[in-house]
């Protein structure tokens, strides 16, 4: 069974209050999570298809860089307690717009609006692409509080600007909604990861935010085990705070099988399974970050860092200084650039890089030990004899790990392998997770024919990776004998009843009058008579069309009258059937006879 791949771009806001952006934005998110739960339906994350807002690009362009078949767009108008939302699907290769819908609807009945949306926009997409299993809702109610869940889309309209101010406004808002609804799963997500970026990049201090994100994240699981969210923040508090890497994979794996259309959590797998040396495994996690989510910096940032810990320091190179061009202050893309720059001997630029490093961002821990790494590269002992004891000092702080890992690297690239591992030794019992990452680095090749080195490997990666659940393969959905019971009662009903003269007619429609679930009759067409919906009751109007055509007594109708006779609702929609069909036009056959 082929998947289908799509992108939702961003509706755009109609309303005349430009602050209803965050609800536009809120809903496209909410119809991308909702569609990404269909099997065989891959669904361009929302930091891809966000990357489109506001810009006026032709749909093929957009389609081709998202790598997808259909586009989705679509417009909201709010006012007061009254919601209209348009959306058209596009199918991308030759600019077809193949459905349309528009619904008016009250506010209060958000979710439900969400679910009717989203399950209308899957039915179409089969009907026209071909098979896949819809659940009967897509959507679950967030809460019953409506204005809570607007100021959770306010809150989360804010955190994905990823910068201190906003995050710090999006903290206080998800904390109100807290208060208007305490079982508000997705505000303790919302809470749980904002306190978490604010620990990782130092703008709250660690020892304060870090707690914060502990907190929220078991309140979270409490409310919601199953939650991928969740579990992707278990994992980054399993490797950063309790230097559990078993642990973190476990988390890792679960957020996937949760959610495996969750692009961060794909990366997460990715970047564990680096660290074990699995890069076959690796490349699998990241190829599908990739089909997911392919503008997003994130994923870029760990193609970059596949190819350094693959030993292509070149190919890393070129990526990180296109994310720097993007971002100059994308901190992890400095880091990698660094050690890719030391990997090629390329130490004057490294130093170089040092000094140029924006403020902002400046880590001193680790420019310092990014300058001993070039001076021991160097030979030059001179400044290493001034820059190293000010790196040992740093490391007497247990708090200091950028310090640890660091000093640890210069003793290995300088020969002092006992130093080495009995710095290792200290670092480890005072959990210093930073090795769970630099460990393996290629910077530590001068150390793996230690006979210390694996068993340190196994102490802090464990003697066996966590194992990924195969999903059982699916069986038919129908026994032989009843899908060919199926195949010829549809058919049968087609010739006989001509339901195919309705234009309206659709998948679901049919399977109720057939009285047949939507999800056995999509898969009877597909897979036992071979064709998608839209083609199959297509083929019965154009050859009802070519009986009306021949006939002289319809001489006085016109070829789109005569469509429209046949059940066509679009004058496009049968001329680009009959083309497929027939390979010729309507205006051609018609001559011929």
């Amino acid at each position: 069974m082929s998947t289908t791949t799509i992108a939702i771009l961003p509706f755009v806001n109609m309303s005349s209050d430009e602050e209803n952006e965050y609800f536009c934005d809120g809903m496209t998110e909410e119809i991308i999570n909702a569609l990404a739960k269909i099997d065989h339906l891959k669904v361009t994350s929302r930091t891809s298809s966000f990357f489109f807002k506001g810009k006026n690009m032709p749909i093929q362009q957009v389609a081709e860089e998202l790598n997808v078949e259909v586009i989705l767009e679509g417009s909201i108008r709010k006012g007061g307690n009254q919601v209209r939302i348009t959306a058209q699907l596009i199918q991308a290769a030759d600019d077809f717009h193949f459905w349309s819908e528009t619904w008016d609807r009250k506010l209060e009945n958000v979710f439900e609006v969400q679910d009717e949306i989203s399950l209308e926009i899957a039915s179409k997409v089969r009907e026209q692409f071909g098979h896949f299993e819809i659940s009967e809702h897509l959507v679950t109610p967030q809460t019953t509080n409506i204005d809570a869940y607007q100021l959770s889309l306010k809150a989360r309209h804010l955190f994905n600007k990823w910068n201190p101010e906003d995050v710090k406004t999006s903290i206080s808002m998800f904390e109100e909604v807290i208060k208007m609804d305490p079982k508000h799963t997705e505000s303790y997500v919302g809470l749980a990861d904002a306190y978490s970026f604010m620990a990782t990049t130092t703008f709250m201090p660690p020892e304060v935010a870090w707690p914060k994100s502990v907190e929220y994240t078991h309140i979270a699981y409490e409310l919601d085990p199953k939650n991928a969210g969740v579990h992707y923040l278990l994992a980054n508090l399993a490797f950063f705070q309790d230097c559990n890497f078993q642990l973190a994979f476990e988390h890792g794996l679960r957020a996937v099988k949760y959610k495996p259309s969750y692009p961060e959590a794909q990366q997460y797998l990715t970047f564990l399974y680096i660290q074990v040396g699995d890069m076959e495994t690796a490349k699998h996690h990241l190829q599908l970050a990739l089909g997911i989510d392919p503008l997003s910096p994130g994923t870029k940032f760990y193609l970059g860092y596949y190819q350094y810990r693959s030993g292509d320091f070149e190919a890393a190179l070129t990526t990180m200084n296109k994310l720097l061009d993007e971002n100059p202050l994308n901190i992890p893309a400095f880091i990698v650039r660094f050690y890719a720059l030391l990997m090629l001997d390329r130490c004057e630029e490294v130093l170089e890089s040092v000094k140029n490093t924006p403020e902002s961002i400046q880590i001193p821990d680790e420019l310092l030990g990014v300058e001993c790494l070039a001076y021991i590269k160097m030979g030059d002992s001179e400044n290493l004899a001034n820059a190293l004891p000010r790196l040992e000092s740093a490391a007497n702080n247990p708090m200091s790990f950028q310090a640890h890992s660091y000093l640890f690297l210069a003793y290995i690239n300088s020969g002092q392998l006992d130093e080495a591992f009995a710095l290792l030794e200290r670092s480890l019992e005072m959990k210093s997770s930073i090795f769970l990452l630099s460990y393996s680095d290629p910077l530590t090749a001068k150390a793996r024919k230690d006979p210390r080195y694996p068993q340190f490997e196994s102490r802090i990666y464990g003697t066996e990776i966590p194992k990924e659940v195969e999903k059982p393969k699916k069986h038919d959905l129908l026994e032989a004998n009843v899908a060919e019971e199926y195949v010829t009662k549809v058919q049968s009903y087609m010739t006989s009843e001509k339901a195919f003269l309705n234009p309206e007619l659709n998948l679901r429609g049919l399977a109720e009058r057939l009285e047949i679930h939507p999800n056995q009759l999509s898969w009877v067409i597909n897979e036992k008579i071979g064709k998608r919906f839209n083609e199959f009751i297509n083929q019965y109007r154009i050859n009802h069309f070519k009986v009306l055509a021949k006939d002289p007594s319809n001489s006085h109708i016109s070829l789109v009258g005569l469509a429209y006779e046949s059940g066509f609702n679009s004058k496009t929609v049968f001329n680009t059937f009959f083309k497929k069909q027939e390979g010729i036009t309507p205006s051609q056959f018609l001559k011929s006879v």
